[in-house]
This record gives C-alpha cells, structure tokens and sequence, in this order.
C-alpha cells in the first residue's frame, strides 16, 4: 500500500474551506484540474454512498467516485475511488480540514491509499500529489483574494 498525501495552509476559518470542499458533488468548481464533476447516483451529494463522475481538463479520462464518510464535526470527508483507468486495484482517499487556532487560518490534508504494484508506486502516487496539490493550491489562492 503507498500513500499519497499532500497538505496546505488556507487563509481561512476551517468553517469556510469545508463548505467549499464537502460539497462532493462541487470538485470542479474549484478544482484546476477537473473539466466536470457531477453526481450521477445517489441524488443528495452528502449522503454516503453517492457516486460523483469526474472528468480531468488535460485528458479524456475521468473516474467514478463513491462518498464513504461525511463528517461535519470533524470536518472530514472520505471517498473511494471505484472505476478509474489507473494502474490500482484499490484507491481510497480522505480530505481534512482543521483550524489553525493561532493564526484563523486553515490546515487542509488531502491523501489517497493506492493498493498497486510495485512498479507502479511512483508514477501512481505523483500523479495523485500532484492532483491534490494543484487542488491544495487553489483553495489557498482562492482564499487568499
């Protein structure tokens, strides 16, 4: 198992960051990297068990992704990752979001488990830091303005 994990400062309340991002139907929307991001099974898209459909900008691939924990308490929100063109059998991912209590700001960490053979282990856990990262980095730019 290889973890993927990147993280950020968001100048922010955590109250601010976690209603743009547990809105998981919402990914594009601030997300570089995403042309589209839809519910497409589930309906209500904080409800466990719903399935958002994920397109990249800079290709024609995308991913199906299931919502597995939502949790507003402690601002946490948990996904896997169940149809993907990716060399994984298995890709589980979580997003954090908690108050840095001296500053108001935010501390954000977003990471994946990737279940993938050796060979793979590189190129699959830098191409997920990258994703997240340019997802990390616009939260903070678009925060920042």
């Amino acid at each position: 198992m290889t973890r993927a994990y990147v993280s950020a400062v968001v100048p922010a309340e955590a109250a601010e960051v976690w209603a743009v991002v547990r809105d998981f139907g919402g990914l594009a929307g601030w997300h570089p990297q995403i042309a589209r991001s839809e519910i497409t099974s589930g309906g209500d898209p904080a409800a466990v068990g719903v399935v958002r459909s994920v397109r990249f900008a800079a290709a024609r691939i995308g991913t199906e992704e299931r919502l597995v924990t939502l949790d507003d308490v402690s601002r946490t929100l948990g996904y896997e990752v169940a149809e993907h063109p990716f060399p994984a059998r298995r890709i589980a991912a979580v997003m954090r979001v908690s108050p840095v209590t001296d500053s108001g700001h935010t501390f954000v960490e977003w990471w994946a488990d990737l279940d993938v053979d050796a060979a793979d282990e590189p190129d699959s856990a830098g191409f997920v830091t990258g994703l997240y990262g340019a997802g990390l980095a616009a939260l903070r730019e678009r925060f920042a303005a």
